[in-house]
């Protein structure tokens, strides 16, 4: 019987390490990999072990390879894209949208309030910062793109893998406009100085350590962005119909 320890090969280490890095977030879907070269070089490995962990990893469907160079897959993909053009202009499902966001929303700020590092912490203060200053400038869509950021940064600093990974491919769908339109809710007046605040009041309870502070923050957040999602559909409810009286001679005898 042979007892001897088995030493891993030195691509299979490469291999683990990479798949933890895509699994932990570091490594985003759809991100191209630094060149093979300036790679074996970051990772302190010969070329030919990078290689072999590089076709391990698409063998996965982790990675893939265009004319532009190796990408990380965007695992997700097969399914939100069939869900986004399910989900686009139904009614309901904003409803159900936002009932999810509230409950998955208030657990993963709690679970950021106590689990994230310094280094996720100044992420948060930097991205608040930045909302900020765009408000000031006023420019909605810059300040749009900072409420996305923020709330990534939140599921990241949540250390659960599972509901970063689902969450992200939720955001996609977002910044695709298939839930509500985020131009809408920042260009409604009073709308963006309440969100600011909200915002603030998530960051501020993460910070200081407060999950259940942070849960219940979060969860009103959501409240409110769905009320006034509904405040806007109702209003573009009532201005098609009195236009449709306007025009109603259209349809009638002369």
């Amino acid at each position: 019987m042979n007892s001897a320890v088995q030493t891993p090969k030195l691509a299979d280490a490469i291999t683990h390490h990479l798949e933890r890095l895509i699994l932990e977030g570091v490594l985003r879907p759809g991100e191209k990999l630094a060149p093979e070269r300036e790679l074996a070089a970051k990772l302190d490995v010969s070329r030919p072990s990078l290689r072999d962990a590089l076709d391990q990893l698409a063998q996965r469907g982790l990675i893939v390879s265009t004319r532009g160079g190796t990408v990380v897959a965007e695992i997700l993909k097969p399914l939100a894209d069939p869900l986004a053009m399910l989900f686009r202009d139904n009614e309901r499902v904003t409803a159900d949208y936002f009932e999810f966001r509230q409950a998955v929303e208030a657990t993963a700020t709690g679970l950021a309030a106590q689990r994230a590092t310094d280094v996720e912490r100044d992420a948060i203060r930097a991205c608040i910062d930045k909302m900020t200053k765009a408000q000031k400038l006023e420019n909605p869509t810059e300040e749009a793109e900072a409420d996305v950021e923020l709330h990534v940064l939140i599921y990241e600093a949540a250390h659960n893998v599972v509901l970063l990974h689902i969450m992200r491919a939720f955001s996609s769908m977002l910044r695709q406009g298939i839930f509500y339109s985020r131009d809408q809710l920042y260009r409604r007046p009073g709308v963006r100085e309440q969100l600011l605040q909200q915002h603030k009041a998530i960051a501020d309870a993460v910070l200081a350590g407060d999950a259940a502070r942070a849960e219940k923050v979060a969860a009103d957040h959501i409240r409110f962005t769905f009320e006034t999602i509904e405040e806007i559909r109702r209003d573009e409810m009532r201005l098609e119909a009195a236009l449709r009286r306007v025009g109603r001679g259209e349809l009638l005898s002369k």
